[in-house]
Formats: C-alpha cells, sequence, structure tokens
C-alpha cells in the first residue's frame, strides 16, 4: 500500500491509568513520541471531547508514512502495555483522490 495511513481514534483512560504516577504517565508519552518520531508518524490533531462525551475523553488523528509504521508503532505500544491504560477505537484509512478516476 503506497502513500500516507491515517488513523482515526477515540479514546478514554481506563482505572489503571489513574493508577500511574504523572512521572509513569510522562515516561510512557515519551516512548510514544519517540518511537513516532523514529518512524516518522504526525499528530494531524487530538482533540478534547470531554465535555461532549460520556464515553470518549479524547480523540484525534494520525498520520504515518506506510503501512509498515503503523505495524511497528502498534508493536510499541503492545511492548509498552499500552491498551491497559487507554481504551480505544481506531480506523485505518488511506485518502480519498481529489481528483475522479478515469
Amino acid at each position: 500500500m503506497a502513500g500516507p495511513i491515517y488513523k482515526s481514534f477515540h479514546a478514554r483512560w481506563t482505572e489503571a491509568w489513574y493508577q500511574l504516577t504523572e512521572e509513569q504517565r510522562e515516561a510512557l508519552f515519551g516512548k510514544m513520541n519517540e518511537t513516532a518520531e523514529r518512524l516518522g508518524v504526525k499528530s494531524v490533531v487530538i482533540c478534547d471531547s470531554s465535555w461532549n462525551s460520556e464515553k470518549w475523553l479524547f480523540w484525534g488523528v494520525e498520520e504515518y508514512p506506510d503501512m509498515e509504521a503503523v505495524q511497528e508503532y502498534t508493536k510499541v505500544l503492545v511492548e509498552l502495555n499500552w491498551f491497559r491504560y487507554c481504551d480505544s477505537e481506531t480506523l485505518l484509512g488511506t485518502r480519498v483522490p481529489s481528483e475522479p478516476a478515469g
């Protein structure tokens, strides 16, 4: 699959997140940010939806250079036990061409 891959997500913290110290949270974000920079992952937007949703506290869109970067980033999230701290739903997609096909 050529071209950038976009990941849309909405998420909320789990009880395990609230048990972490501020230093532990910052360490997790630091490792995630280092990995994102290494792989060329860009955060397009992160939004606070806590004022509007009882279920999802925040949502966002990330841009990955290719599918391999998506897979490698997810592998690091698993190694960090990220999904113990954050419950989320994601959707991957590619940009729709601006010109009609054919």
